[in-house]
Order: structure tokens, then C-alpha cells, then sequence
């Protein structure tokens, strides 16, 4: 019986669809190792990665053939590029504590500085092409955002689940890319202090124009991406981002830093896109990302030290999808 159950397990595990040879072979090479490090929290393109770490642009989709070959990478399109970031088997797969166990082990390994210092500077250069594009654009704002899904659209669903948030305070909220305006109101209703945060100035005074035109006295307006938030020291019981992290060069960073501005017990409440296939929002509505995944956010806000909550789904009639999705501190 030992001789049967090691011959089945060894059959297994030799199944190109889990294959452990292919795994060790794929983790065997220090710079496959490097890339997989990278991809921990964000996904890049071939010609991005090509650029960060200095290699042709042949020999980084050799890499990323074995690395997906092994089922360590996963891809995914944005228009008309492919990007690629880190794949989770099923629990029950033969190999996912293995490739859990590698994950962790590379992530206890800080990344080389000048990785580090090229990193910093393609998510300047993804963040400025997106603050650039707001700024062109604020004057269309309304009608891009009609489009695919403005906020009247979700505006019931997310104030709804606002109201059903427990929260320990209800002294302090933030709203991360406030567009127009139209939540602050019902952030000012319900918290003494609202901070506004929008790292483009044309749409920061279309906000602070509704805020003076609906006389909310307490709103606070920031101008910078959620980096700034620990320069000033911001401490709130509740951040909303609505339909912003889509136009964003790193939402994983942006999960860290929300998580670092969050008091204990505090919420944060996200309202975005589903992943969709309508390739067309990246030109006309500056998304830099065609919506996630549902298991993308609940990655990332683990990954900050966020439990997650509810969860909603709103189906649109123009095929696009809304996720409003709840995620805690705890204390």
C-alpha cells in the first residue's frame, strides 16, 4: 500500500499541470527568483520588467515562460499588453504549500536598491501619466465617468454600506479621490472632520468648489498620492476610495499606506470595477487597469494587515461590474 500511495503521489506530482520539477527548476535561477520578488504586490509588463532588470526583452519572456510554466506566474491583459503577477494554487493542490513556503521565504529578502530605486521610478512614471490625464481631462470628468459607472450608480450601495460599518469613532474619515465632491457630503454628515486627498489640482477644486457651493465646513483638502498621508500624519476611523484604484499605478501600495493611516478598529471601504474586457476605458477614461479581480483586493488587504468584511456586487447594463468591499484594522 506505502509503494502504491508514493507511486500515485509521484504521478501527480509529474502531471504537467503539477509538475514539481518544473517548479524547482523555474525557482533555480536567481534572477527568475528576483522577478518573483517584484511581482509579491504589483504586476508589470514584459517591457517593464525587461527595464527593471536590464535584460532583453527575449530573454525576460523566456523567464516568464518558465515561471508561468511552473505555475508560479499568472497573466492577465491590459489592451494590448500582457502583464504578469504572482499565481496562488487551491488549497488542496499537491504543490501550494511548497509554493506558499517559496513566497514567504523571498519576501523575508529585501529587495536590491537599485531594483528598489527603478521601482520607484516606473510608478512615478505610471502615476504621472494618470495625474497627467485627469489634469487634460477634468473638464470631461462627468462624462468619462458616465461612461462606465458614475456615481449615482453606486452612490445608494456604498453610502448604504458606510451606515452598516461598525466603527469605534466617528471622529475622522478620508476620501481618496474625491472627483466631484458628492461624498464628501455624506462624509461630513456623519464625521466631525472629512480629509479630501486628490494628487491631480483641477479635480482637488472641483471638490473644494462643491464643498463651498453645500457650505461642508469641516473638510479638510490635501493635494498628493496616499504616500503623503504619513507626512501628515493622518489618523482616521474610515477611508473611502471610490472608483479611483483602476487609475492607479500601484493599488497594492495604496492598500499599505490606507492601512497605515487607519486607527485601530477603523474601516476601509473600497468601491472599483470588476475585471472586464473592454479595452477601450484605458484610452478614453485613463484607466490604467481594467478592473480587478475580487481576490486581488482581499490579497493586497492581507497583505496590510486588513480583515476583510462584507462584500457587495452591482451588475451594470452596459456589462460592467461594481465591487464595494468592506476591510478592518483590527486592534
Amino acid at each position: 500500500m506505502l509503494i502504491t500511495s508514493l507511486q500515485a503521489t509521484s504521478e501527480t506530482l509529474d502531471d504537467p499541470d503539477f509538475s514539481l520539477p518544473a517548479l524547482l527548476k523555474a525557482a533555480g535561477d536567481p534572477l527568475r527568483l528576483d522577478i518573483l520578488r517584484v511581482l509579491a504586490q504589483d504586476s508589470f509588463g514584459v517591457l517593464e520588467l525587461s527595464g527593471l532588470f536590464g535584460v532583453k526583452q527575449s530573454g525576460m519572456s523566456h523567464h516568464l515562460k518558465v515561471l508561468a510554466g511552473a505555475g508560479l506566474l499568472t497573466t492577465r491583459r491590459e489592451g494590448n499588453s500582457i502583464f504578469y503577477r504572482r499565481a496562488s494554487f487551491a488549497p488542496d493542490h499537491p504543490l501550494a504549500a511548497l509554493q506558499q513556503q517559496l513566497f514567504q521565504t523571498l519576501d523575508q529578502r529585501p529587495i536590491a536598491d537599485y531594483l528598489a530605486v527603478q521601482l520607484a521610478s516606473l510608478q512615478a512614471e505610471r502615476s504621472e501619466a494618470s495625474r497627467q490625464f485627469f489634469l487634460d481631462n477634468a473638464h470631461k470628468f462627468r462624462a468619462q465617468q458616465d461612461l462606465i459607472a458614475s456615481y449615482p450608480v453606486y452612490a445608494e450601495h456604498i453610502s448604504q454600506l458606510l451606515h452598516n460599518t461598525p466603527l469605534p469613532a466617528t471622529s475622522r474619515a478620508l476620501e481618496v479621490g474625491p472627483g466631484e465632491g458628492e461624498f464628501l457630503a455624506v462624509l461630513a454628515q456623519r464625521f466631525d472632520q472629512v480629509i479630501a486627498l486628490d494628487n491631480a489640482d483641477s479635480m482637488l477644486e472641483k471638490s473644494q468648489q462643491f464643498a463651498n457651493k453645500h457650505a461642508l465646513g469641516n473638510i479638510t483638502f490635501i493635494g498628493g498620492d496616499t504616500a503623503v498621508l504619513a507626512k501628515h500624519a493622518v489618523a482616521v476611523d474610515c477611508i473611502v476610495v471610490n472608483m479611483v484604484l483602476h487609475h492607479t499605478p500601484s493599488p497594492a501600495d495604496i492598500f499599505q499606506h490606507l492601512a497605515d493611516a487607519l486607527c485601530t478598529g477603523g474601516a476601509l471601504l473600497i468601491t472599483d470595477l470588476c475585471r472586464h474586457e473592454q479595452t477601450w476605458a484605458r484610452e478614453t477614461c485613463g484607466d490604467l487597469w481594467q478592473g480587478f479581480e475580487p481576490q486581488d483586493f482581499s490579497r493586497w488587504a492581507k497583505a496590510a494587515g486588513l480583515e476583510e468584511g462584507q462584500s457587495v456586487y452591482v451588475a451594470l447594463r452596459n456589462g460592467f461590474q461594481v465591487q464595494l468591499r468592506q476591510f478592518f484594522k483590527p486592534g
